[in-house]
C-alpha cells in the first residue's frame, strides 16, 4: 500500500471514530432532551392556552430533533464507502438512531394531523396518546445513540464514558418524563401542602398513590444505574449526572426545585458508595448492597426535603416502610443484573 493510501485510511479512521460522534450527538440530544420538557411546561402551565401544535415550546423541541438528525445524515453521507449503503458509515450502535429519527419524524406529522383531528390532549392523555408514544420511542432511540456506540468498545480513558452516560441520563428521563404522573417530584404526595391541594378526605389514595410513585421510579432508576454499573468501573460524578440533572429536568416543569439538592445528594452519596464498595458481577455482594442503597437513600432524601421545606404529614410508620420498600425493589433488579449462581449437576 503507498504512504498516499495509508495517510488516507488513517485520515478515514481517525473521522470514523465513534467518540467524535458521540460527543457531537450526546450535546445535541440535550438541546433535545431540554426542548423536550419545555415542552412539558409550557403543557403544566399554559395547558388552556396551547390551541395550536405551532408553539415556540414545539419549535425548541423539534429543531433540537432536526439537530440531531442532520448531524447523524451528514456524518453518515461525509463517511460513505462506495459499494455500501450510505447509512452504513454510522458507527456501531447509530444504526437504531437513525431509526428513530425517522420514527420520530413519521410521529411529528401524525402528532401535527391528530391534534388537528381530536384537539390538544391535556393531563395524562398528553403523555399516553398514540402520536405522543411514537415520538418517545423515537427520541429513545435516537438519544440513547452514544449509549449503545460506548457499549461495543472499551473505554480508553474514564472520559471516553461521559457521552455515554450523559446519553443514559437522558434516556432515563425521557422515561420519567413520560411516567411524570407517577413521579414523587411531580407528585410529593408525603407533603402536607400537596395532599391539601387534592383534598383533605383522600388520605388513602395520597399514600397509596405516593408509594406506587416512589416503587415505580426507584425500578427505573436502579435499573439505569445497575446497567451501567454492570458495564462500566463508572467515574466518579455518574451517578450525580444521572440523578442531578434528571431532578432538575422533573423539578422545572412542575416548579418542586427544592427537590433537586435532595436528588443531586443522593446521587453524590451512590457515587462515594461506588467508589468505596466497587460494585460490580465480580462484587455481587457489594452490587446487592448498593442496589438497595441508591433508592432507599433516594427516597430518604426526597423526605428530608419535604421535612424541611413542608410539613411530611406520612406516619413514620409509612415513609419509613417507603424507604425499606424501594431499596428492596433495586435489590430485586441486582438479582436481574447478577443472577445468583446455580448449583452445578450433581
Amino acid at each position: 500500500m503507498e504512504a498516499t493510501d495509508i495517510a488516507a485510511a488513517a485520515r478515514q479512521e481517525s473521522a470514523m471514530r465513534p467518540g467524535r460522534l458521540d460527543h457531537l450527538i450526546a450535546v445535541l440530544s440535550l438541546w433535545y432532551t431540554g426542548g423536550l420538557f419545555l415542552d412539558g411546561w409550557a403543557h403544566n402551565h399554559l395547558g388552556s392556552e396551547l390551541e395550536t401544535f405551532f408553539t415556540p415550546w414545539h419549535g425548541v423541541f423539534y429543531g433540537g430533533f432536526l439537530a440531531v438528525t442532520l448531524a447523524l445524515l451528514g456524518h453518515a453521507w461525509r463517511h460513505r464507502k462506495p459499494g455500501r449503503p450510505w447509512w452504513g458509515a454510522l458507527p456501531r450502535g447509530y444504526d437504531l438512531s437513525l431509526l428513530g429519527a425517522g420514527l420520530f419524524a413519521l410521529g411529528g406529522l401524525g402528532d401535527l394531523v391528530w391534534h388537528t383531528l381530536f384537539g390538544i390532549e391535556a393531563d395524562v392523555e398528553a403523555l399516553l396518546s398514540p402520536t405522543h408514544l411514537l415520538l418517545a420511542v423515537g427520541m429513545g432511540l435516537v438519544v440513547s445513540g452514544p449509549l449503545r456506540a460506548a457499549w461495543h468498545r472499551e473505554p480508553r480513558n474514564p472520559a471516553d464514558l461521559w457521552p455515554a452516560l450523559l446519553s443514559a441520563t437522558l434516556t432515563f428521563s425521557l422515561i420519567t418524563f413520560m411516567t411524570q404522573f407517577a413521579h414523587p417530584i411531580a407528585h410529593p404526595w408525603a407533603a402536607y401542602s400537596t395532599f391539601l391541594a387534592h383534598g383533605p378526605g383522600e388520605a388513602l389514595f395520597a399514600q397509596a398513590m405516593g408509594v406506587s410513585d416512589l416503587l415505580l421510579q426507584a425500578g427505573v432508576m436502579g435499573a439505569f444505574a445497575l446497567l451501567l454499573l454492570v458495564r462500566w468501573r463508572l467515574p466518579f460524578g455518574a451517578l450525580s449526572l444521572l440523578l442531578g440533572l434528571n431532578a432538575l429536568g422533573m423539578s422545572f416543569m412542575d416548579d418542586e426545585y427544592r427537590l433537586v439538592p435532595a436528588a443531586a445528594a443522593a446521587g453524590l452519596l451512590g457515587d462515594l458508595l461506588v467508589r468505596r464498595l466497587r460494585p460490580g458481577r465480580d462484587r455481587v455482594r457489594a452490587l446487592r448492597l448498593f442496589a438497595f442503597a441508591l433508592p432507599a437513600v433516594y427516597t430518604l432524601a426526597l423526605f428530608g426535603a419535604l421535612a424541611l421545606t413542608d410539613y411530611v404529614w406520612w406516619s413514620v410508620h409509612l415513609w419509613l416502610g417507603a424507604v425499606a420498600m424501594t431499596g428492596l425493589a433495586g435489590w430485586l433488579l441486582s438479582l436481574l443484573a447478577a443472577p445468583p449462581a446455580s448449583a452445578p449437576d450433581d
